[in-house]
């Protein structure tokens, strides 16, 4: 038996073998890197006092490893889980290694919202996230509706999706034109995407959304494994295959929007991770959970390498996981060139 149900009162995950085996390896990672963010910063501090910090000690450098430290830890790793999940739900929608939220426009429709939100309103946590996951919805609906003639799968979604996403970054760019200075420049920093300065006050609402997005995911999980099997499986087992896509891209749009309204559009992370889970567990089709695991190393790994590499200046992440995703789109794009 190559899966394993896990079963809890009413609720049952199927998990794959190796995907158990991915986990036990990759979560001791994941502690390590996360010890590591904690540890570094201005002034490096020693695992030792890490551990002293988190148990309450009071004084100086401890209130900066829980306030400033623990907070965008946090947010790398809860923040790349959801753009990895985000990035597999709408690969398996497609079929498509090429189909995730930054590459068909949902994260440039999240920033529009965001942006709408920044420049006509206070741009609160509340207004940014609702402002955010409606853009985002909405640049879905039209990728879904323009792509009414050939379903919603395959190269037609992509295409129309890079040509919405193109036609939205322009709008994007106008509304930053438009803005007064004060506005532009806080806009045009927060779209490089960023986790600096990321506070506790700026993570309790998206933790909560992206908590709940997990939850429905996890409701669904047994009816996504009979449609990975095929429509036509899912469907004489019961399964209402395009209720199930409907729900699935609102989770991924909720997903991906969540993180753009507090860290801005993170790209690349929702597009690799996905595949590079799949890999690493063997298996055929896009898995969530290796698609989370990954997403959260690379968030967090992309998170302190900005801050290294041009020390003490701490690069926006976006910047650094949108050179690692520029290579790694080569790669895709040339072995895909090379399958057909």
């Amino acid at each position: 038996m190559n899966a394993v149900v896990l079963r809890r009162g009413g609720l049952s995950v199927r998990v794959g073998r190796r995907t158990l085996v991915l986990l036990a390896v990759l979560v001791p990672v994941l502690a390590g890197l996360a010890l590591l963010g904690l540890c570094h910063g201005a002034t490096w501090a020693s695992p030792a006092k890490v551990v002293e910090a988190l148990g309450g000690a009071r004084g100086g450098a401890n209130v900066v490893i829980r306030e400033w430290r623990l907070p965008r830890v946090l947010a790398g790793l809860v923040f790349g889980a959801a753009l990895g999940v985000a990035g597999a739900i709408f690969q398996n929608v497609t079929r498509n290694p090429m189909g995730s939220p930054d590459i068909i426009g949902l994260d440039a429709g999240a920033y529009t919202g965001a942006l709408a939100v920044i420049t006509l309103l206070a741009g609160t946590s509340a207004q940014l996230t609702v402002g955010s996951v409606v853009g985002g919805v909405l640049a879905a609906a039209a990728v879904y509706l323009l792509s009414l003639g050939g379903g919603l799968s395959g190269l037609r979604l992509v295409v129309i999706g890079i040509a919405v996403n193109a036609i939205l970054t322009a709008l994007n760019s106008w509304i930053v034109l438009r803005a007064e200075l004060e506005v532009a420049i806080a806009a045009v920093g927060w779209s490089a995407g960023s986790l600096n300065g990321v506070g506790w006050g700026d993570l309790g609402i998206p933790f909560a959304v992206i908590a709940v997005l997990f939850v429905l995911l996890a409701l669904l999980s047994r009816a996504l494994h009979q449609a990975a099997l095929g429509t036509a499986v899912a469907v004489t087992t019961g399964v209402r295959v395009e209720r199930l896509r409907l729900q699935l891209v609102l989770i991924g749009v909720g997903c991906t929007a969540t993180v753009t309204a507090v860290a801005g559009p993170i790209a690349f992370i929702a597009l690799a991770a996905p595949q590079i889970g799949r890999r690493l567990a063997r298996a055929p089709g896009i898995p969530l959970l290796p698609a989370a695991l990954t997403g959260a190393l690379l968030l967090q790994g992309a998170d302190l390498l900005a801050q290294v590499l041009l020390a003490p200046v701490a690069l926006p992440v976006g910047v650094v996981s949108t050179a690692i995703g520029g290579c790694y789109l080569i790669w895709l794009l040339a072995r895909e060139v090379r399958r057909t």
